[in-house]
């Protein structure tokens, strides 16, 4: 009887295990197939646009680039000038220096010839007090340039101040490190104005890895293959998620996550909502949510957009204690969301965004880890009492990770036929060879910082950001 319920319980594994696989791969599949259909739509949509011409109007909607920073003294001044080198016209850049204690602050006010104004803030979200005030330049060259000094609240808090201070109809919040390209605006607000059949709430657009990249006067001036595993696993990483993922979401309307390296919102609809929550270390992603749920709530025909064009290039970690931190956090972020929002799973009166979206997103994205872990766990068991057939075993740890190595080629050929920014020589075949090496040297990593993500979440009540140390980008 006992060995009769051991062999029911290990075949109900297997076959529980079975689906959860099958379900995921074919759901990497058709999301991969979708996202080049949508890919090569956009490509032929935008081949001829000129968008220069179209966006030099001083007509064109109005943004401010919402950038908090919190002791980004290393980067700060090239990282203001990048933001500042933008061709769009109607844009100002906001700057929420977060209580750094370092001398970010004092460069700024240097460089760019700050002086202390009154300004009328129309605080519409609480946030934390301003310390120092507010500045901008005697300096007409910097005229779009805004610097607020508050108190530090964190990240969403300091990003609400920008709500708060901003005039303007759009604003692209992003992280203060990152490296827009000069035409990043224009490609950006463009589904805001061509989409005219329902409302566009949000748009989110490619992020890449500038680790190894060289920076010259605020621009990316070249682009090189960085040397560590770790940082070029990650490139692949990223290539995979936006043109294999995020792409396809956008087309069938049910992106839940824009990066908050380079997002852009309807401030009226972020505002009506709240802004973001102080209380989650994912506010990118859980904002995008909230906004979603509310268009759907209001019965409103609404879109979020994604932009595949490079955006924004950004520094990623590039030691694993970084690395580990960092997807700790996302993986925290990502419980917050589901759960703060799990009225929306599986409910119809919420559309795609309940039936498919928030579905896909618990089970192949937050419980893939914990899911993967068990099953290692199961798979030690199984050799403990000696139930393992050693030939199937085999056979699927192969075939598990030929799909893997698969699924990373078809990311990188897609890459290559399309936007192709890693042309130096050699460049391919290491982009290749990490394909292969990712299993093993990245994958192990982020598995161990999810699992610990889910301890601290459930465990530890004192639930940090996560550190992110800059080293910054090299210059010329």
């Amino acid at each position: 009887m006992g060995d009769s319920i051991i062999q029911t319980t290990i075949e109900l594994f297997h076959y529980l295990f079975l689906i959860y696989s099958v379900s995921a791969i074919a759901s990497y599949l058709l999301l991969a197939a979708i996202s080049a259909i949508e890919t090569i739509e956009y490509k032929r949509k935008n081949s001829y646009v000129n968008y220069k011409e179209i966006m030099s109007s001083n007509s064109a909607p109005s943004i401010s680039i919402i950038a908090p920073a919190y002791n980004e003294s290393l980067n700060i001044v090239e990282n203001v000038r990048s933001l500042l080198s933008n061709h769009y016209v109607n844009y100002d850049v906001i700057i929420i220096n977060d209580g750094s204690k370092d001398d970010s602050l004092e460069k700024l006010i240097e460089v760019y010839n700050l002086v202390k104004i009154d300004y009328l803030i129309n605080e519409q979200i609480p946030t934390q007090p301003l310390r120092n005030g507010i500045y901008k330049s005697t300096n007409p060259a910097f005229e779009k340039l805004i610097i607020v000094d508050k108190e530090n609240g964190g990240k969403a808090d300091a990003l609400n101040m920008g709500l708060n201070i901003s005039n303007s109809e759009y604003v692209a919040c992003i992280d203060v490190d990152c490296l827009l390209l000069e035409d990043s605006l224009q490609k950006m607000i463009k589904p805001f104005l061509e989409i005219t059949d329902r409302k566009v709430i949000a748009a989110g657009g490619v992020i890449r890895i500038a680790n190894s990249c060289v920076v010259k006067d605020g621009k990316l001036h070249d682009v090189n293959f960085p040397k560590k595993l770790i940082e070029q696993g990650q490139i692949l990483e990223y290539i995979r998620a936006f043109l294999l993922g995020r792409m396809a979401w956008s087309r069938l309307n049910g992106l839940l996550v824009i990066s908050g390296a380079f997002g852009l919102f309807d401030k009226r609809i972020a505002i009506k909502v709240g802004g973001y929550d102080k209380n989650t270390v994912g506010e990118d992603m859980e904002l995008v949510v909230r906004m979603r749920a509310y268009m759907e709530e209001q019965n409103k025909r609404y879109k979020v957009a994604y932009i595949p064009d490079p955006l924004c290039w950004t520094e990623a970690p590039d030691n694993y204690k970084i690395f580990i931190s960092q997807r700790n956090r996302w993986t925290r972020g990502t419980i917050e969301t589901l759960r703060k929002h799990r009225k929306i799973g599986f409910n119809p009166k919420y559309k795609i965004l309940g039936l498919l979206s928030y579905p896909y997103w618990f089970f192949f994205e937050r419980m893939a880890p914990v899911i993967e872990f068990v099953g290692i766990l199961y798979f030690g068991i199984l050799i403990i009492f000696d139930k393992i057939r050693w030939d199937y075993a085999f056979a699927l740890i192969i075939l598990a990770y030929i799909f893997t190595v698969f699924f990373s080629l078809i990311a990188l050929i897609t890459e290559e036929l399309t936007y192709h920014q890693y042309k130096k020589k050699g460049t391919g075949i290491r982009l290749l060879q990490i394909a292969f090496l990712e299993p093993f040297v990245n994958h192990p990593f982020i598995l161990y910082a999810a699992i610990r993500g889910n301890l601290d979440y459930y465990f530890n009540k004192k639930k940090k950001w996560g550190e992110m140390t800059r080293k910054g980008m090299t210059k010329v």
